[in-house]
């Protein structure tokens, strides 16, 4: 398995000067150089593996990132891999919380990044969140 610390991937934030800026956080776009690999993360949940879905947003946030953080962990890569990120929300409410744990789980990554409102399979999930990674 390889380090992703050892990879040679060339990242750069792409970010137009004649358009909108992006709103803290991500990346109008990322473009990537060099990637021997790329992962594509399905919609990870906001359950553990015994399947009992927390009560909050920030809680069901929170795990879906982490859900996201094994997978990553599992293919040799961490959150410094993440090229673009989509969360869905089940209801825009969640906006602001949603962006507020992001930020906490990426620190200073700006992947690109896209978050819809939309009616999500399980009614007790509050999100879902896919990615797509390279090395």
């Amino acid at each position: 398995m390889s380090d992703p610390k050892k990879s040679f991937i060339h990242r750069r934030a792409i970010n137009a000067p004649d358009a909108p800026s992006p709103l803290g956080g991500y990346a109008q776009g990322v473009e990537i150089a060099d990637a021997a690999r790329t992962l594509y993360l399905s919609g990870q949940i906001p359950a553990p593996r015994d399947g009992l879905v927390p009560a909050t947003f920030r809680e069901q946030c929170e795990l879906a990132w982490r859900n996201l953080e094994a997978q990553l962990r599992a293919a040799d890569m961490t959150f410094d891999n993440l090229v673009k990120v989509t969360t869905f929300l089940a209801d825009r409410r969640f906006g602001d919380e949603n962006g507020a744990v992001r930020r906490e789980m990426l620190g200073e990554r700006t992947p690109a990044l896209t978050i819809i409102v939309a009616s999500i399979f399980d009614p007790a999930w509050l999100l879902e969140i896919e990615a797509i990674a390279a090395a």
